[in-house]
């Protein structure tokens, strides 16, 4: 998937467009009965990256069996996407609730940086001999 060609998977996208474009996952022509080819399959690399091991195998298995269309795995493709962000999806709602609470851990840590940053100079300028 690439940025320019517009075919990523944002992860805080809305549900029915990103839907949409896993099911728009380009695939080969090969017939629901036969079995389908793992090496370099997208839906196959996408899935291992969100689905539970064993998922991912049993998918692997299925890709293999054959009897199974592109249609059902980009499915399960998609299940697996969404779930596995569900929780940032989450906090992300969370956060934009009350946006005064970010700035005010940008600060904080601002504030901390800074402080460490001075105990740092003061040392090195002693070691230096500024001071």
């Amino acid at each position: 998937m690439s940025k320019s060609y517009n075919n990523t998977l944002p992860i805080f996208g809305e549900e029915k467009p990103l839907r949409k474009t896993v099911m728009r996952i380009v695939t080969d022509s090969a017939a629901v009965e036969d079995p389908k080819p793992t090496e370099g399959a997208i839906i196959l690399e996408l899935y291992k990256l969100f689905a539970m091991e064993g998922d991912y195998d049993q998918m692997v298995a299925d890709y293999q069996a054959g009897g199974i269309g592109y249609g059902d795995f980009k499915k399960r493709l998609w299940e697996a996407y969404w779930e596995f962000f569900a929780p940032m999806r989450k906090r992300r709602e969370e956060l934009l609730v009350d946006p005064g609470h970010v700035e005010q851990v940008l600060a904080t840590g601002a504030a901390r940086a800074r402080e460490e940053a001075n105990r740092v100079l003061t040392r090195v300028r002693k070691a230096v001999g500024i001071r």
